[in-house]
C-alpha cells in the first residue's frame, strides 16, 4: 500500500514584501495566518511530506511568482516544494525550479494555454508539472441536464442536503471568475496532454471545515491514473482519513488546522495511522 502524503498548504500574497500567509473561506474573507518562510520551516520539522506554496493574487495581478520568498523559504526546507500562482510558460516553470521549487502548479495559464502543459511536461518532466483545478459545484435538476457535462449523483459530500445532481465548473484567476469547463473532463486532457499530478481544490469546501467534497474528489480520482492532492474544506483529521477511504487519492492538502494549531502534522499522522492509513510518521 502505497504512502499517503499530508501536505501543509501557504497561501501566499505580497501585501508586505517578505510575503504573507492568508487563510479565507470559499476564496473570500481573507485573514493573516504567518510569515511563509517560518511557517514552511515549521512544518518541515513537523513532518509535512511536502509543501505546497500559492501566490494567489499573481494570476489576478499579471504578475511573477514571488520568487525571492521561494529561495528563502527552500534554504532550510528539505522536502518537495510544489509553487503555483502566475506560472504562465515555461521559462516561469524553470526560474521557479532553480529557485529551488521542486514542482510547479498552474491553473489560470492552462486553461487559456492547454499547450503549455504539452511544453513544459517536454522541458522539464511530467513530475515537475501540477495542474491546479478549483471547481465549483453547478446543481442541476437530473442527470441528463446537460450532454456536454459529467453530470453526477451527489452521494457522500455533507455540502448539501437538498441537491441530487451536479457537475463541477473550473475557475480562474483565484476564484474570481469561471470558465464553464467541465473539470472531470479538464483533468482528463491534462493528464494526456502530460501533467503528473493534479492540485484539486473545492470551491465549496475552501475554509469551511466541512470536510473535503468527496464527490468532487472521487470524481476526479477515478477518472485520471496521474496522482491528486485533495484540497478544500478540512476541519478534523477525520476529514482527511475520510478522504483517504472513500476516494484513495494520493495525498491530502490542509492549512487552517495546521496554520492555527488545530490539529498539528504529528497529531493528524498519529490519527492516520491509529486508523489504518500508511503514512509516514
Amino acid at each position: 500500500m502505497l504512502t499517503k502524503r499530508i501536505i501543509p498548504c501557504l497561501d501566499c500574497d505580497l501585501q508586505v514584501p517578505e510575503g504573507r500567509v492568508v487563510k479565507g473561506v470559499e476564496f473570500k474573507e481573507i485573514k493573516y495566518a504567518g510569515n511563509p518562510v517560518e511557517l514552511a520551516s515549521k512544518y518541515y520539522e513537523d513532518g509535512a511530506d511536502e509543501i505546497v506554496i500559492l501566490d494567489i493574487t499573481a494570476s489576478h495581478e499579471r504578475r511573477e511568482t514571488m520568487a525571492d520568498v521561494i529561495e528563502r523559504l527552500t534554504e532550510n526546507v528539505f522536502i518537495p516544494i510544489c509553487v503555483g500562482g502566475g506560472i504562465r510558460k515555461v521559462d516561469d516553470y524553470i526560474k521557479m525550479l532553480n529557485a529551488g521549487a521542486d514542482k510547479c502548479s498552474t491553473n489560470t495559464s492552462a486553461i487559456h494555454n492547454p499547450d503549455l502543459i504539452n511544453e513544459a511536461s517536454k522541458i522539464v518532466g511530467s513530475q515537475a508539472c501540477v495542474i491546479g483545478i478549483d471547481a465549483k459545484r453547478r446543481y442541476v435538476n437530473s442527470p441528463h441536464a446537460a450532454k456536454d457535462k459529467n453530470i453526477i449523483e451527489i452521494e457522500h459530500s455533507p455540502l448539501s442536503d437538498e441537491e441530487s445532481y451536479c457537475w463541477f465548473d473550473c475557475s480562474i484567476y483565484g476564484g474570481r471568475e469561471f470558465t464553464g469547463r467541465d473539470a472531470i473532463d479538464w483533468a482528463i486532457e491534462c493528464e494526456k496532454r502530460g501533467a503528473g499530478e493534479i492540485l484539486l481544490t473545492s470551491m465549496d469546501g475552501d475554509g469551511t471545515k466541512g470536510g473535503y467534497d468527496l464527490d468532487l474528489t472521487k470524481a476526479i480520482n477515478d477518472a485520471v491514473d496521474i496522482p491528486v492532492i485533495a484540497s478544500g474544506g478540512v476541519g478534523t483529521p477525520y476529514d482527511i482519513k475520510e478522504a483517504f477511504v472513500k476516494t484513495d487519492v494520493s495525498a491530502a492538502l490542509a492549512a487552517s488546522i495546521f496554520h492555527f494549531n488545530e490539529y498539528p502534522i504529528p497529531v493528524v499522522k498519529q490519527y492516520l495511522k491509529d486508523n489504518g492509513i500508511n503514512v509516514r510518521v
